[in-house]
């Protein structure tokens, strides 16, 4: 059965105590809460703490702001974002994911705490549950630590539970070394309690704690972490009082890269995982899409991709992830689009034949949509797109089920012509507050199931929190810093291939470029690229320019006559004008203090030996 994570309120719902009338009435044990003797006395409720503690994953990927709207590549609809205009301080932190909040995630990294304190001698019968369940606790403890390391830099690392005794709650944060062997120690038992364990859907295995190991040594040994680089990148870094906190002061870098390889190779090497990376040659176009949604939806054997993922199941709860559609569907779906790709996301797409995508080519500009990487395909909802069959109130105007991004002309070309707005636009009739700035939408992770229209139904695609290509991504970028480029192309050109991609061919500086983007393309939406650009420190080319959208129209031809509006190259003259979206919305700019973010001025005041990061 598929796991799934929602609250428990534990403590206050995991049984009751029935107590009748006597005269030790004041000894009873409240009928709403279960005492940590008793918790821990049992399997089934320990079970249900440690179930409890995955809760810190809340919404992935799949919230209704994706992480990317932090990037170029995407915009959020509804509110300038501080870190986008290095607006952000320890008063104003910004948008903060959930997944990254300091508070939140310390909540959790107690309950592993408490959890693993009480598993250390299960007081129930059954050493193998206990090992398993203390396995996970490793895991979250160190999933917990690890984003709010990739966030802020070096972090206090916790391993006790505090209670109301202690009698200094004030810690400092450990040194960026510290904080990656910490994790890594937590990883590598985790692993070994994990081994052989079969878990349910959704829970942490062997696999996860291997992966997020490659994971956490990869960033390790990346640019923004090896401090002797990033001063010599960065003015902020370099004037850093505590550059121990940001990165390894010293050490040997090579030996860092050969660790991150080691441990994406150790993973490849379970043959557990991997959907299609076998491949000697590129898949046809159709193929290439649809083994991508197919990694995107977790279905149809692209689950294989997946190691780590959170499950929703639409009928029993209510998390805000299987909103997904309703929050990120068009306006003219009655969508919110609460996410929009940018067009510096659109551009990055690469040609059928690899070639990059260019409006000073005429044939591309003329026609930006066709003959694009498949994944394009499956990842935007674009001007044209073949899409579903709109609801009632929208199918009379559009019955093709096409999105419309762009404004049209209908009646007669050369004569009499009305203008008319797409049905996805900001000027919809369907809908006008929550159309797309940018002219694009998401369609990745959204099931395309033609009947799933109504706004009110929730869906159940799985949010991704690792997957194997990233594993084997990890493995290419550190075979290239150790100057193994053949071994990091073979791995690159496997997922290209996947998509119906021509291999690359690239070397030095070329290559990584060409792998960046890749990385980019592939793993979009999955809250990848707000740390890539800052641990490469590409940031400030990447962050640093306005977001561009795209203004669609389309012209009749003369003499074509059309009531009904539906996308033809027969009927239309269409133009793409690339623009800035304009200050009025969002000013975006880098500033080299948001390669770490601030911490709160409240954790700082609380605590005497928090030291804050460079440039706040």
């Amino acid at each position: 059965m598929n796991y799934m994570i929602k609250y428990l309120a534990f403590g206050f719902v995991l049984g009751t105590t029935l107590v009748g009338c006597n005269t030790d009435f004041l000894d009873t044990q409240p009928v709403d809460k279960v005492s940590g003797t008793a918790v821990w006395s049992d399997a089934s409720l320990s079970e249900a703490f440690v179930t409890d503690v995955y809760n810190g994953l809340r919404d992935g990927i799949l919230d209704q702001m994706s992480f990317d709207c932090q990037t170029d590549n995407a915009l959020y609809s509804f509110g300038k974002q501080d870190v986008n205009e290095a607006n952000v301080s320890p008063s104003n932190l910004g948008t903060v994911k959930n997944t990254m909040d300091w508070n939140l995630m310390y909540q959790r990294i107690r309950a592993a705490n408490i959890a693993l304190s009480n598993l250390a001698k299960p007081k129930f019968d059954n050493a193998t549950i206990a090992d398993r369940m203390k396995g996970e606790m490793y895991f979250l403890r160190a999933y917990y630590h690890n984003q709010l390391l990739r966030y802020y830099g070096g972090i206090p690392i916790i391993k006790t539970a505090y209670t109301l005794n202690e009698a200094d709650f004030n810690v400092g944060r450990n040194t960026y070394e510290e904080c990656v062997n910490a994790i890594v120690s937590d990883l590598d038992s985790a692993s070994i309690l994990l081994k052989g364990k079969t878990l349910a859907a959704g829970r942490a295995t062997m696999g996860a704690a291997m992966a997020l190991k490659a994971r956490v040594l990869l960033y390790a040994a990346s640019d923004l972490h090896d401090i002797p680089t990033a001063k010599g990148k960065s003015t902020v870094i370099a004037s850093a009082a505590n550059p121990e906190l940001l990165g390894y002061v010293s050490g040997d870098r090579t030996a860092r890269w050969q660790k991150a390889k080691d441990a994406a190779k150790a993973v490849m090497d379970l043959n557990q995982y991997g959907y299609k990376l076998n491949l000697t040659a590129p898949v046809t176009a159709a193929e290439g899409q649809q083994n991508y949604l197919n990694i995107s939806l977790s279905r149809n054997g692209g689950e294989a991709d997946g190691i780590f993922l959170k499950y929703y199941i639409r009928a029993s709860f209510d998390d805000w992830g299987s909103w997904y559609p309703r929050n990120n569907m068009p306006n003219g779906y009655h969508g919110w689009t609460s996410s929009q790709p940018t067009q510096q996301l659109v551009d990055s797409y690469e040609m059928m034949d690899g070639t990059k995508f260019s409006w000073n080519n005429p044939t591309h500009a003329a026609a930006p949509y066709e003959n694009r990487d498949p994944r394009f395909y499956q990842s935007i909802l674009y001007d044209g797109a073949q899409w579903k069959p709109r609801t009632p109130d929208g199918a009379g105007i559009d019955p093709a089920g096409q999105i419309q991004m762009g404004f049209y002309e209908t009646g007669t070309g050369g004569g009499t012509v009305t203008p008319f707005a797409g049905l996805d636009t900001r000027n919809s009739t369907i809908e006008n507050w929550n159309g797309t700035w940018t002219g694009y939408g998401i369609r990745k992770f959204m099931d395309p199931d033609p009947t799933l229209v109504d706004m009110s139904i929730r869906q159940e695609v799985p949010s991704i929190q690792i997957r194997y290509t990233e594993v084997v991504l990890n493995y290419a970028e550190a075979c290239m810093a150790l100057g193994q480029e053949a071994e990091a192309k073979t791995w690159i050109n496997r997922v290209r291939f996947r998509a119906g991609m021509p291999a690359i061919t690239e070397t030095g500086s070329a290559l990584m470029a060409r792998y960046q983007n890749e990385r980019n393309v592939e793993m979009l939406f999955e809250d990848q690229r707000f740390y890539d650009v800052r641990r490469w420190m590409i940031a400030p080319t990447a962050l640093g320019s306005q977001a561009k959208i795209i203004v669609i129209t389309g012209k009749l031809k003369s003499g074509k006559t059309v009531s009904t509006y539906k996308y033809s190259k027969d009927n239309y003259n269409y133009t793409y004008s690339v623009q800035d979206l304009g200050t009025g919305k969002e000013n975006r700019k880098w500033n080299d203090k948001l390669y770490f973010l601030p911490i709160n001025r409240d954790e700082i005041n609380r605590n005497s030996k928090l030291i804050q990061n460079p440039g706040y």
